[in-house]
């Protein structure tokens, strides 16, 4: 039991004479001047309704917080009185909205139905009566009823069997002989100063099931509003304790007052609390659910005897949806640097400063482009599968004669590197295989046309020899590597070209640029932009990437007060701006993401930094599921992600990069943990690893693409041959976790726990009947005894 916070306090004091609370929780309180004041208890404002009253009751489907809710009246000239309270911003009726004039004399009672709507019973000295107060019309006469009895103190929660008394300066809880649910079998006070003027209780629907509450009511005293809150110990806000909460009667009726009348019973539907924990978050909530929730795996069950099925991911979502909001089933997601002997060390003559279009490097799955500082727009290209440490003398390079502006191996073609420089021109180099075992001064290819310093470069996702460029004079062009000639120019930029993105399809072209805007082409249909919006107010940098199949764009940028931003944007209505955002941090460089689409993972870093920020992309509120950080101990110069063919499935690895330091180049494995550590080897984790794209080989021609041909990746299992899907892994039995709250709080007697200590005595004694060790020892026949007659010796002097 908890007595929380007081949430509305002085209270005058003409206003202490009852109170009720409806399931928006509005509490309507009387005065001893007999007016009635309504409270919203959310914010601590009130407002009054005029009128005369000596009783009040609040229907049992008049809760919903969206919905007004009646409160009903009796008055002093023997009249019932239905008024219908506004929400608290707006004003209050003077009028009631019903008046029902039962003319019986003083009305004592008033009742309404717990199944049919607007049936209501009226109970005065002279008899009873039951009314339809949506036809304004007296169902039955008066009934005298022989035994008449008072309730005045009672009130009882029959979901879980809890009957609450209370008196002036107390309140008891006491549980139900009947029901295995128990706060304390002992009386258990909740002391007040001053004395209890009235109690009403919460719905049920109400609570707030992560800290395992089962009732909580308000208490009125002179001054005075107090919620209290009685709570089951248990391990709180990450399990939803079914056996603490069946199905609860629901704010529905069953029936009509005309139909009830004329015979027909129905019971009111019922709702599970936790599906209504989600859209009815209580404003009373407990100091222990307004910390931060805990984010680990959860799972539900049905089961009121403490058992607990193996986890459903269906039930284990809608658990940690309703209870804790949605968290990402990577949030528990590592990274982590793999064995030195993987890592190529001893790295001299780094580039530092590439422009901040540039990724800094690049890698495919077999090698990894590094630019050097050295005159002449150097770059070494080292062998992924030949780690070690690199010799002290000079290394075979790539000349490019100019400053290297950005440069990124072909997708399709692991041997080809394309390196802009800052004479404008596109530089198309041919590795030979086996890695670089001589300087290359003499590239395949150049692509000449921009008139300006490139910015940036980008292979289509689909068609091979495909790449567009973006550069100072403010346009995009597209390139035929194969002709070597220019085949589309997009225009429509009034600053610099941040960053550009082919979407998943391969149709669309999404640009973002300096002057704020977040520009989408189709290039085969027009050199102006087709769509454009607001973008990041920042003009330090920015990145795009396609996220959700195609469905939005990510952008990370800048803010107006230059703090790392990211914004996510609807790819139908740019215009409308950014659907959701997300702070990073402050730091000068930009965030470079990169983008998982299997499972839906963000991955982002910036140059310099020593933290990579992880979200999972959802299509719907929050968008934005942040998981856990990747931590280095020294700054990098960035990540760039290898194709999902190498990760390693077994060790439920779904993302492997290459990580640039000042001296090395180390690969980062970035693993999701699962619970049951026998999976890592047994099974293979299809929820994790769905048939991915084959993106690293082409599915058509840059010719036919610029004709109007659309190709699609096709796709593959990562399942190695040996392993079997989890989904297919044989269901466990279940494993009990709880046991009933009754065999905690069960009293013993005396003569219980002197049978439980002398059990236990016994138990360590063990029997007495039992042989004891030594005797089961095999000993040595006699015969097998040597007796050997001990002679005495004499020493002489030669026997020194």
């Amino acid at each position: 039991m908890k007595r929380q916070n007081v949430l509305i306090n002085h209270i005058p004091a003409h206003l202490a004479s009852s109170v009720c609370l409806t399931l928006s929780l509005t509490l309507a309180v009387r005065s001893h001047n007999e007016s009635c004041s309504v409270w919203d208890i959310s914010q601590g404002n009130h407002t009054f309704c005029q009128n005369t009253m000596i009783t009040f009751i609040v229907p049992p489907y008049s809760g919903c917080a969206t919905v007004q809710c009646l409160i009903m009246s009796v008055s002093l000239l023997i009249q019932v009185k239905l008024w219908r309270v506004c929400d608290l911003d707006q004003d209050q009726p003077s009028n009631a909205e019903v008046t029902l004039s039962a003319a019986d004399g003083r009305l004592e009672i008033v009742l309404f139905h717990p199944a049919a709507s607007g049936l209501l019973a009226v109970a005065s000295a002279r008899g009873v009566q039951v009314w339809d107060v949506t036809r304004d019309t007296a169902l039955t006469g008066k009934h005298t009823p022989s035994v008449f009895i008072p309730i005045t103190i009672t009130a009882l929660n029959t979901r879980s069997c809890l009957q609450l008394l209370y008196f002036k300066c107390s309140l008891k809880p006491y549980s139900d002989a009947n029901s295995d649910l128990s706060l304390s079998l002992s009386v258990s006070h909740c002391l007040t100063d001053v004395s209890t003027r009235g109690v009403a209780l919460v719905p049920k629907l109400a609570l707030d099931v992560s800290c395992c509450e089962v009732l909580r009511l308000m208490q009125l005293s002179d001054n005075f509003i107090v919620p209290i809150s009685y709570q089951v110990p248990r391990k709180a806000g990450q399990d939803f304790h079914a056996d603490l909460y069946p199905d609860t009667v629901g704010h529905t009726p069953a029936v009509t007052a005309e139909d009830w009348w004329k015979g027909e019973n129905k019971q009111v539907v019922t709702s599970s609390v936790l599906v209504t924990a989600s859209t009815s978050s209580s404003p009373l909530s407990t100091p222990s659910s307004s910390a931060a929730p805990s984010r680990s795996p959860s799972s539900t069950s049905g089961l009121s005897s403490g058992f607990l099925p193996s986890p459903s991911p269906s039930q284990s979502s809608r658990a940690i949806h309703s209870m804790l909001g949605p968290s990402s089933k990577f949030r528990h997601i590592q990274g982590a640097v793999l064995h030195r002997d993987t890592h190529i060390t001893n790295l001299r003559g780094l580039h530092l400063t590439t422009p901040g279009e540039c990724d800094g490097f690049c890698a495919n799955g077999q090698r990894v482009a590094v630019p050097l500082a050295i005159a002449g727009g150097q770059i070494a290209v080292f062998e992924l599968s030949q780690p070690g440490k690199l010799p002290d003398t000079a290394l075979p390079t790539i000349q490019n004669s100019v400053n290297v502006a950005d440069f990124c191996w072909d997708p399709f073609d692991t041997h080809k590197l394309v390196v802009a420089g800052d004479d404008a021109k596109i530089r198309v180099w041919q590795i030979p295989k086996g890695g670089l075992t001589e300087t290359l001064t003499e590239p395949e290819r150049v692509l000449r046309g921009h008139t300006e310093k490139i910015y940036s470069i980008k292979f289509h996702p689909h068609a091979s020899g495909l790449l567009a460029s973006s550069s100072y004079d403010l346009t995009v062009r597209l390139w035929n590597l194969e002709t070597g000639e220019e085949v589309k120019r997009l225009s429509g930029h009034q600053d610099q070209i941040f960053g550009m993105a082919w979407s998943p399809d391969g149709k669309l072209l999404a640009t973002v640029c300096k002057d704020g805007k977040v520009r989408l082409y189709d290039p085969r249909k027009s050199t102006l932009p087709i769509q454009e919006g607001p973008g990041p107010e920042g003009q330090r940098g920015a990145r795009v990437v396609w996220v959700c199949d195609g469905k939005y764009l990510l952008v990370s940028g800048f803010d107006s007060r230059s703090e790392r931003q990211l914004y996510l944007f609807s790819a139908e209505s740019l215009a409308s701006g950014s659907v959701a955002s997300a702070p990073a941090d402050v730091s000068p460089s930009t965030l470079i993401p990169f983008y998982d689409p299997d499972t839906s993972v963000l991955i982002l870093t910036g140059k310099g930094d020593t933290r990579v920020y992880i979200y999972e992309i959802v299509p719907e509120a929050p968008y934005f599921m942040e998981c856990s950080s990747f931590h280095s101990s020294e700054p990098h110069k960035g990540l760039c992600f290898l194709p999902k063919a190498e990760c390693d499935v077994r060790d439920v690895e779904v993302a492997r990069a290459i990580r640039l330091g000042k001296t090395t180049i180390e690969p980062v494995a970035f693993r999701v943990p699962r619970v049951k550590v026998r999976y890592f080897f047994k099974f293979f984790q299809d929820d994790v690893f769905p048939e991915t794209a084959v993106w690293w080989d082409a599915s058509l021609t840059a010719a036919a693409w610029l004709s109007g041909s659309n190709g699609q990746h096709r796709k593959i299992s990562l399942r190695p041959n040996d392993m079997t899907p989890v989904s297919e892994a044989p269901k466990e039995a279940p494993v009990r976790k709880y046991l009933p709250s009754s065999v905690y709080l069960e009293e013993k007697t005396d003569e219980q726990k002197k049978e439980e200590l002398l059990s236990a005595m016994v138990a360590k004694l063990g029997n007495r009947e039992d042989p004891l060790p030594q005797e089961s020892y095999e000993g040595v026949d006699e015969d097998e005894w040597v007796s050997k007659e001990l002679t005495p010796q004499t020493h002489t002097p030669d026997d020194s």
